[in-house]
């Protein structure tokens, strides 16, 4: 899809099979998982290439931060998705030249709605593709920056379930009784699961923040004769918040290390238990074996010897033998 921006507000435009060619006035171009029709329609009107989603992947400085042979800039880096159900990274590419922006993403912002809405409200102020590209990444900084304050606040109430953990089930301020080893386990694997996605959405947000932190300085240097006495200092604000947000990150990413060595304690402490039991049973269970090999229950008068169903006996016994345990550990929720 093809969104075409003025300093005044959104343009209407024919779509690429329409055959008319698109206004020459748009300085944002904002193209949302775009087709290839409609990426040749933009090329052919401006005189920009537009990079394709794999070019957009690419991993390497080179390919993210590259100067064009017509004056411009081609950008990309990948970016969180804002999605709390299922965080993913995306690419997000920028293609920057002194009179205007094209923008590629394929997945819904709500940064660049934002922008939309406040370039409109703005009435002419956002005359170059510089000032657009520095409400873009402004807006993409602080949808990082509330997400990062949601996942510390998330950080804190798993920090409260970790270290609040308590193996006795309680009604109110009333002991009820010892939960079950099925649910005890239940819960440590639900507290590894959350760790686990609070680590991988940390990840991500950190490959967002330092995509952007290689972005901001190199077109900074890149457009310094182009920009104004307010752009240049906000090139620097932004900076300066991207690396705030870079050791925040950090220190949740650590905080997160601390929970998971907590949780790995619980989960030793509960195996322990496990092993305690065993080492219990298997104790019990010496004595009489140890005299029954002393003697090997070889006496003259053994009245079992002389039943007619003493074998199947002597079995059954054994069968029970081995029965009763199994029973109690299930009905203990052992095994």
């Amino acid at each position: 899809m093809i969104s075409l921006h003025g300093p005044q507000g959104p343009i209407e435009h024919a779509g690429p099979g329409e055959g008319a060619e698109l206004p020459r006035e748009a300085i944002w171009i904002d193209l949302l998982d775009p087709t290839e029709e409609e990426a040749r329609q933009v090329e052919a009107a401006f005189g920009l290439r537009v990079p394709t989603r794999e070019a957009l992947s690419e991993v390497e400085s080179s390919s993210r931060l590259r100067r064009l042979k017509t004056g411009g800039l081609s950008l990309s880096s990948p970016m969180i998705t804002f999605d709390h159900a299922d965080f993913a990274l995306k690419p997000v590419g920028f293609v920057l030249t002194k009179d205007r922006l094209v923008t590629i993403r394929f997945h819904e912002l709500r940064a660049y709605d934002t922008v939309k809405t406040r370039i409109a409200e703005r009435d002419g102020d956002c005359a170059t593709g510089v000032e657009i590209f520095l409400l873009i990444v402004e807006e993409l900084v602080d949808g990082l920056a509330d997400t990062l304050e949601e996942m510390s606040a998330d950080l804190a109430s798993l920090s409260t379930r970790i270290f609040d953990f308590d193996p006795i089930e309680r009604s109110g301020s009333d002991r009820v009784g010892r939960l079950s080893p099925k649910r005890r386990d239940l819960a440590l694997r639900r507290l590894l699961r959350s760790i686990g996605w609070q680590g991988k959405a940390l990840g991500k947000v950190r490959a967002s923040l330092l995509g952007l932190e290689r972005i901001v300085p190199f077109v900074k240097d890149s457009c310094a004769e182009h920009l104004d006495a307010e752009e240049s200092p906000r090139f620097d604000t932004l900076s300066r918040d991207i690396t705030s947000l870079d050791e925040f990150e950090t220190r949740q990413t650590e905080t997160l290390q601390f929970l998971l060595d907590a949780a790995l304690g619980l989960i030793n402490i509960e195996q322990n238990n496990a092993f305690r039991i065993l080492t219990v049973v298997s104790v019990v269970g010496i004595p009489p074996t140890l005299v029954a090999s002393m003697y090997g229950m070889n006496f003259k008068h053994m009245p079992e010897l002389d039943w007619i169903y003493g074998y199947p006996y002597g079995l059954s016994l054994i069968a029970l033998s081995a029965l009763i345990p199994i029973v109690v550990s299930r009905i203990k929720g052992w095994v």
